[in-house]
This record gives C-alpha cells, structure tokens and sequence, in this order.
C-alpha cells in the first residue's frame, strides 16, 4: 500500500513524516525503514527506525530507488513500513513518478509506503494522485 505527503517544500511534508515514523516505531510488529536524500533527519528519527542516506548509497533515479527498497524487502522479511523523504530529489522527474509507484506497489501487500512528494497536487498525474494523500 502506498501512501504520500504531498505539497510544496516548506509545507511540513518532513515533519508529518517523522511524526508517522515515530508512531511506527511505536506499533509495528516489525522494522521500520526511513530512506532520505542528505543526512538531514539524523537526529530527528527515532533510533528504532533504519534511518538511510540515499548519498551513502548513490541512489539517483527511480530504477535505482526501486532496486534499492527491492533490495531491503528481500534480505528482510520483517519490514512492515518504508518511508521515503523528498522522493522527486531521489528519483527524478515528476512524470515518471506514477510507474514508480506502480512498481513499488507490486513489491509486497505486507509493507506501508510513505513517500513525500514536493509538488502541488495539481502538478500530478492522475497516476499518482490515485493513492492516498495524507494530510499535514
């Protein structure tokens, strides 16, 4: 299931997030996974959650995004959430967007997408406004 959190930056789509991460940590059975562009959330997220540098990695493009969290759920079965902060920077441009999640959605009926996404939802295709939209 994929969720996002949308709106233009400076819109608290990062605080939502980390308030969502924290809640969890809190009531998942299993890991919680917290993947960003940059060290930026360091000191923000909760030590439980796997916080990871998208940089550390040389993560850019959707593809590699994709392979990346493919990665994570294969050599983890425990995963129960992903987060992903500022998906547009990580992957790329807005009119790929909705195959990605499309992609991201086949990968397991078991695990929570939570990707922000830096854009006005008048931006978006209707492939990726079709899935829901947390408000913050």
């Amino acid at each position: 299931m994929i969720k996002l959190i949308i709106g233009k930056k400076g819109t608290g789509k990062t605080k939502t997030l980390i308030n969502m991460v924290h809640a969890a940590v809190e009531n998942s059975k299993g890991n919680v996974v917290c993947i960003e562009k940059g060290a930026t959330l360091t000191f923000d997220i909760k030590p439980q959650a796997r916080l990871i540098d998208a940089e550390s990695y040389k993560i850019k493009g959707f593809d590699m995004c994709y392979a990346f969290i493919a990665g994570l759920l294969a050599g983890n079965y425990d995963i129960t959430t992903v987060f992903v902060d500022s998906i547009l920077k990580i992957g790329g441009n807005v009119e790929d967007l909705g195959k990605f999640f499309a992609e991201v959605d086949k990968l397991s009926p078991d695990v929570e997408f939570v990707f922000t996404v830096s854009a006005d939802v008048s931006e978006l295709a209707d492939d990726v406004t079709k899935y829901e939209t947390i408000a913050h």
